[in-house]
């Protein structure tokens, strides 16, 4: 498929998607929730494909959703926030249900929908320079992008609601002091670790991987007892699995495990 706002590649099981609007700052439009929305069903249909990295164009991530394209809506700007967050959601959740862990390589700021979308992944990195802040409320708006599901879970309510209410903004320090990042990294090493991370991942026991983002993301919605009995059917069908029966022998016979994934 063409893309107009995003860049995708696939190498060595290794999705990247760039977010490719540096004029606009990479800022979220209708045209581009529609195509990460694509990609993700592209990622979704191919099961080569074992990790995916998200990063952007320039030297910003994400700042947040495309205002002037809102504002030039007039009275059409509900229905096509309706269609955008559409779109933009469908993409964050078939991400989300796939088993190919998602890293986020924060470029540079992460604002508004640039926030949620390093929320919604697994695992990120970020470069020295970047700064985070959600700043709906700034204009009057509130959030989107899964970050409300995505942020109390990750690093708390109390936090969650400084950052959406407050519109702090966090520098890449404190975005990893506070567990919206793991790593912080030289600005111009922060694809390249993404890349050799996302690397390790696509050569590891992807759908073992995919069943530790399921009970993750489930574990607020379950009792002990209901997550449990998910870990137990969890890991039954792992040990049944051919990278299960892989993982199991090469303990045993002292071997580095080779998965398909």
């Amino acid at each position: 498929m063409s893309y107009q706002t995003l860049d995708f590649t696939v190498s060595a099981g290794v999705a990247t998607i760039t977010l490719n609007r540096p004029a606009n700052m990479n800022a979220m439009s209708p045209q581009m929730g529609a195509e990460l929305h694509a990609a993700a069903l592209q990622i979704d249909a191919d099961q080569a494909i074992r990790a995916v990295v998200l990063t952007g164009a320039g030297k910003v991530f994400c700042a947040g959703g495309d205002l002037g394209e809102f504002a030039a809506a007039g009275d059409g700007a509900r229905t096509l926030i309706m269609k955008m967050t559409g779109d933009l959601h469908l993409a964050l959740s078939r991400l989300a249900r796939n088993a190919a862990p998602v890293i986020a390589a924060v470029n540079g700021t992460a604002a508004g929908a640039g926030f949620s979308l390093l929320m919604a992944a697994d695992l990120a990195i970020a470069a020295e320079s970047a700064v985070m802040t959600m700043a709906y409320t700034n204009a009057g708006l509130s959030p989107d992008g899964s970050s409300t599901y995505y942020m109390p879970r990750k690093i708390g309510d109390r936090r969650a609601r400084e950052l959406m209410l407050m519109n702090r903004v966090l520098s890449a320090a404190e975005a990893l002091e506070w567990g919206v990042v793991n790593r912080v990294v030289a600005d111009d090493q922060v694809l390249a670790e993404a890349q050799q991370l996302a690397a390790k991942l696509a050569q590891g026991p992807t759908q073992a991987y995919g069943q530790v983002k399921a009970l993750l993301d489930g574990s607020f919605d379950h009792s002990l007892e209901s997550q449990m009995e998910l870990e137990a059917r969890g890991i039954a069908a792992m040990i049944s699995s051919p990278d299960g029966q892989e993982g199991l022998h090469a303990f045993l016979e002292k071997r580095k495990p080779q998965f398909k994934g």
